[in-house]
């Protein structure tokens, strides 16, 4: 391995390091908590070593962003593609979105809530999150129903699991009532 080789492993590995350390602060005590002092001292380097891969917290939530986008991603490919038909298809995406934004609230809130200085929606949207969107759509889009496009339903039924995530998670929705939820929500959009 050369030494070109080398510091770039090692540079990727501080970086994965600035990111994991930074969303387990998160999870552990919300993104207030966040700072790049705290950093530097968690991973024991230098702030301006953290500098030199994050110009500040809010390249560091985009980081957390893009990565819980390809976890998302994942789960609800994993899920959609364990579940028998369209309706079980559907039904398992919007559990899976919703468990992972509760089991991952930090994570969710640099994905839709923080600004990490992401496009949304525009021809620079990075990649994850672009895959994210397509996860949704795989599985959306044939239950869109007839002159409906699909990336629309998409966006409509995505806000719909947004709003349940969030306002569950801030206590004005019951959390027991999350099953019946999914099911009104599937029965009523779903061209089923």
């Amino acid at each position: 391995m050369s030494v070109q080789e080398r510091k770039q492993r090692e540079r990727a590995d501080r970086e994965r390091l600035i990111v994991a350390t930074a969303r387990e602060l998160a999870e552990q005590q919300g993104w207030d908590a966040v700072t790049t002092r705290r950093l530097a001292e968690r991973i024991e380097y230098s702030q301006p070593v953290l500098y030199s891969h994050f110009r500040g917290k809010r390249e560091i939530i985009g980081a957390v962003a893009l990565e819980g986008a390809a976890e998302m991603a994942s789960a609800v490919r994993a899920a959609a593609s364990a579940a028998d038909g369209p309706r079980t298809r559907v039904t398992a995406l919007a559990r899976t979105y919703l468990e992972f934004a509760e089991r991952n609230p930090a994570v969710y809130d640099a994905m839709f809530r923080l600004d990490g200085g992401l496009a949304f929606a525009h021809e620079d949207t990075p990649e994850p999150l672009k895959d994210a969107f397509a996860a949704l759509l795989e599985s959306l889009g044939e239950v869109a129903g007839d002159g409906v496009h699909p990336a629309l339903f998409t966006e409509v039924f995505w806000a719909a699991l947004h709003g349940l995530a969030t306002l569950t998670r801030a206590g004005r929705l019951p959390p027991q009532e999350t099953g019946r939820r999914v099911e009104l929500l599937v029965d009523r959009l779903a061209a089923l």
